[in-house]
This record gives structure tokens, sequence and C-alpha cells, in this order.
């Protein structure tokens, strides 16, 4: 009996593990179906990423991915300097324009394109001025034309920012068409308004394109990017809209020499409440449109208070600040007869505040809303 038990246990390792011990785990020989992870063939098994085989036939697609993505975040970076590059020199063009109008210098060259029949004018102040206002605008041009071709350079940036792009040119086309429509029709208010109007929608559309492409070269919204809070964007979206509309009813003011129709503040002519008439009328929607923003801005400031984006919370104040500023300015114009250089300053300062409102707007957009529109934007 014992002898037949040592040999029963000499002959386990053969029913069980083919090299395991005598107390070693039997497999089950009726379920082929099911094979251990460990059983796979080793070419089946994942291989880590960190550590490929040399001289593989393929590529893993995750090597391919990291320089692809590396490449798309550079380019993006171009596209950025670009056209913020260009959103600075139209910035400077609009400011020079204020300057243009102010001095009258506008007909200093009667034709266009060229001034006085010569691409170079002779050296008069108001001749080169309006010289210089026409070659600020070409070299805008030119990096605009720079931005568009490098939009276009790549696939990804020409999926995202392609359609910006082209309403850009458009713009720019017609911001070229009004300047020479402001000679032919010898500075009429009504082209000259539409003039600024136009720039300021190059200007907002060259700053998203630049903020857009910010955006992807830092690596885009994460999954673990905080909620937008409810009502944030459209607060911002409000004050920007309101921004961009008074700087084009200041400049309506200005073209129509309205500056001056109330000549003290906070009343007009010794009335609270004139009649909104002429060029009273004029000046009078400039005022409450700045106390209607003012207010706005201030709730929008407290509004913000609650943002998880420290670069909204940041800015808020500062766009209620040059709010304020552009104000006193627009009091300080009244007193001082509206000399050219405070008018320039004070066109310069609306349109920071347009840069500012624009850029927080998209920061907040760029936060997720939660609920399904978090899922969606997940999903992508």
């Amino acid at each position: 009996m014992a002898a037949h038990g040592a040999a029963a246990r000499a002959t386990a390792p053969e029913r069980g593990h083919p090299d395991g011990p005598a107390g070693a785990r039997r497999p089950v020989e009726n379920a082929p179906r099911y094979v251990s992870v460990r059983a796979r063939p080793r070419h089946t098994l994942h291989r880590p990423v960190s550590a490929p085989k040399r001289g593989a036939g393929s590529r893993l697609p995750v090597e391919r991915a990291a320089p692809e993505t590396g490449l798309t975040r550079d380019h993006y970076g171009t596209v950025q300097r670009i056209g913020l590059t260009t959103a600075l020199l139209m910035f400077g063009l609009i400011v020079l324009g204020s300057v243009v109008r102010t001095t009258g210098s506008g007909l200093s060259c009667p034709d266009w394109p060229l001034c006085e029949g010569r691409l170079i004018p002779r050296l008069q102040f108001n001749v080169l001025l309006e010289w210089t206002h026409r070659l600020v605008a070409l070299v805008v041009g030119i990096g605009l034309l720079a931005t568009t071709v490098a939009v276009f350079a790549h696939r990804d940036s020409r999926f995202r920012l392609g359609g910006l792009a082209t309403v850009a040119i458009a713009l720019y086309l017609a911001q070229a068409l009004l300047g020479a429509l402001t000679v032919w029709k010898l500075l009429d208010p009504n082209v000259v308004g539409g003039h600024l109007a136009v720039a300021l929608l190059l200007f907002s559309t060259l700053l998203i394109i630049t903020l857009v492409a910010a955006h992807e070269a830092s690596g885009g919204t994460t999954a673990a990017a905080p909620v937008r809070p409810a009502g944030l964007l459209a607060t911002l979206g409000a004050a920007t809209m309101l921004t961009y509309a008074q700087s084009v009813m200041g400049g309506i003011v200005s073209t129509n020499h309205a500056g001056l129709a109330c000549a003290e503040w906070p009343t007009c002519n010794g009335e609270w409440l004139p009649a909104m008439q002429g060029l009273v009328a004029l000046q009078m929607t400039h005022r409450l449109m700045a106390y209607l923003l003012t207010g706005l801005m201030l709730f929008a400031a407290t509004r913000v208070r609650s943002a998880p984006d420290a670069g909204i919370r940041r800015g808020a104040p500062w766009m209620l600040g040059l709010t304020v500023a552009q104000v006193v300015l627009g009091v300080c114009n009244v007193f001082l007869g509206t000399p050219p250089w405070l008018s320039a300053l004070h066109l310069a300062t609306a349109t920071a505040i347009l840069a500012v409102s624009v850029t927080l707007s998209f920061r907040a957009a760029k936060l997720p809303a939660g609920g399904p529109e978090l899922v969606v934007a997940h999903a992508r």
C-alpha cells in the first residue's frame, strides 16, 4: 500500500503542471476556452511605450502622436506671435486714425492710393500724418496675410481658425474700401464712423485668433477644468458688446463734431435733461451709454469674484478701472476743448477696454459649462 501511494504521488506531476511540484494546482482539463493572461503568447501582449523594441517593423501609434502634438503646439505658437503682432499694429492704426481725424489731416492726401500723385509725398506734417496712417494700414495687411498663411498651413489650425482668418481678410478689404471712400466722399461722417466700426471689428477678430492660438499652444482645455458659473459668460459678453457700441458711438460724436455740443458736465447747457435734438442728442446718448457701461462693468467686476479662472478674476478690476478712467478722460475732453492728443488717448483707452473684455469673454467661454455641455466637451 505504501509503495502504491508513492507511485501515485510520483505520477502526480504528469497529471498536473508539467514541471511543478507535487502539490501544485491542477488545471481544469474540460474548460479549454478560458485561457489565462499569463498563458497568452508573448507577441500578443501590450508592450510598454517607454521601452519600444528596436528594429521593429512598425512604429507604435503612441510614438507618432507625441511629435505630432508637439509640432501642432509649436505651430499654434507661431500663429499666436504673428497674430499678436498684427493685433498690436491694428491697435496703433486705430489710435493714429483718431489723430488724423482730430487734426484735420484726412484730406491732406486728396487722392488714393497715392498721395498727391506720389508714393512718397512732400514733407509736411498733415500730409505725412495721413501718409503714415496709410503706410501702417499696409503693414497691417501684410501682417494679416502672414497670419492667414500660417493658419492655413496646418490642417488643425485651418480647421479651428480658418473661418476667423477669412472673416479678418473680408474686414480688412472692407476697411480699405471705407478708407478710400473717406477720401472720395470728402470725410462723410457716416463713412468715417463706419471706418472706425470695421476697424474695431478687425482688431477684435485678430485678438480672438491670437487667443485661440495661445489656448491651443498651451494644451487646450483639460477634463479637470473647473465649471463656469451660470451667467458669467452672458455678463462678460454683454460688457463686450456695450463697449463696442460705446466706442463706435464715440467715433460718431467725433466725426460729427458733437464733442462740445454740451459745453459743461454733468449738465448739458445748464440742463440735466436737454432736448434730444441734433448734436446735443449725439452727445447725450454718448454720455448715457457711458453711465450704463460703468454700471455694467461694476456689476461684472462683482460677478466674476466667483469665477474659477484666476485670469478672469484679475482682469475684471482692470476692465472696471479702465472704464472709470475713460469717463474721466471724456469729462476732461469737454473742459479742455477736445485736444487731439486727449481724443487719441480717449479712443486708445476705449480700444483697451474692448481688448480686455474680449479676452475675459474668451476665457469664460473656454470654461466647461457643466451638465450635458461638459459631456460634449469631453467627447471632443
